[in-house]
């Protein structure tokens, strides 16, 4: 990838696509390509057949998707197996007809089974059932996986994947129950300090076990495979270090501020019981993340409240 590369990004509003565009242009990468929703439907396979055609370009990251939380997964299957297959099928399909030479598709953790071994390794995939409260996104994120490995083996394209655990960071969505737990956590303790609540009820019995991982990290790793010659279909990203939800409750009150009592409605769903990936083929590679998560927390509060001050918070 040299610098003056034609570079896609799709999703460039996402937590994920913002950073990955923040962090190109760091590195001096200006070539960059960008289109909103309103001005590409990526589930329109038509309408991104002829943006490739148009555009030529050279690499393209698909960060693009249908995302949310425990609650939005479990209500909204269908609209997140549709979107999220059409995403992954248009974007892929057509940046192989176009020429597009490498393109990176970004999927999610909960790929793999839910009663996986632990550290998740990426031979684990499709080895045992899902969670099902995010099986539907997850279905869809295998297929464009798989989607890339075949292009690749059947036309020595070079499509590739990467797996990123739970991200957090600057541009996150704040919204109040389809967000993910770190977000809504931090939000929820803030208005709990603004309002002098004296508790903060936190979903679940707080005892799950999560790895998180800043999205500027997230972003390094992904320019970091994009640049590896021969990289794995698939690999994880992750930051290898994991905290139970009850643990990551209390980090985020400390950060706040907020100095009231926690307690736990085990009466919501925990979902899966420990999710951590095995970050070693990645880290074989040359990466390994920076940001740890006490530092990262504090940067993506003074993040919430710079984007709450401004009117520009993703809610």
């Amino acid at each position: 990838m040299n610098i003056e590369s034609k570079i896609y990004v799709a999703g460039h509003r996402g937590m994920v696509g913002s950073a990955v565009v923040r962090a190109l242009q760091e590195k001096g990468y200006n070539n960059i390509v960008t289109r909103t929703r309103s001005e590409l439907d990526l589930t329109d396979q038509s309408a991104v057949r002829a943006f490739y055609e148009a555009e030529s370009i050279d690499y393209a990251v698909i960060a693009a998707a249908k995302v949310g939380g425990i609650h939005a997964n479990s209500t909204y299957p269908a609209e997140f197996i549709y979107e999220n297959l059409a995403i992954a099928q248009n974007t892929i399909h057509e940046a192989h007809t176009a020429g597009v030479k490498r393109l990176l598709f970004l999927g999610s953790t909960c790929i793999y089974p839910k009663l996986a071994e632990q550290p998740i390794l990426e031979s684990s995939l499709l080895t045992s059932p899902l969670e099902p409260t995010n099986e539907a996104y997850a279905i869809a994120k295998i297929a464009g996986l798989k989607l890339c490995q075949f292009y690749r083996q059947q036309y020595g394209v070079l499509f590739h994947s990467a797996m990123p655990t739970n991200l957090y960071g600057k541009g996150d969505n704040y919204h109040p129950e389809n967000s993910h737990v770190l977000p809504a956590l931090i939000r929820r303790f803030h208005e709990a300090k603004e309002q002098e609540l004296t508790e903060v009820t936190v979903w679940g019995s707080g005892k799950p076990l999560r790895e998180f991982l800043h999205s500027d990290d997230a972003a390094e790793g992904i320019i970091h495979l994009l640049k590896l010659e021969d990289p794995p279909d698939w690999v994880n990203l992750g930051s290898g270090v994991e905290i139970s939800i009850g643990e990551l409750a209390k980090l985020v009150a400390k950060t706040v501020g907020y100095e009231g009592n926690l307690s736990f409605d085990t009466s919501k769903p925990d979902g899966t019981p420990r999710k951590m990936t095995d970050i070693s083929l990645i880290k074989d590679t040359g990466w390994k993340p920076k940001i740890s998560l006490e530092d990262g927390v504090a940067s993506a509060y003074q993040d919430f409240l710079i984007e709450n001050q401004e009117g520009s918070l993703r809610v």
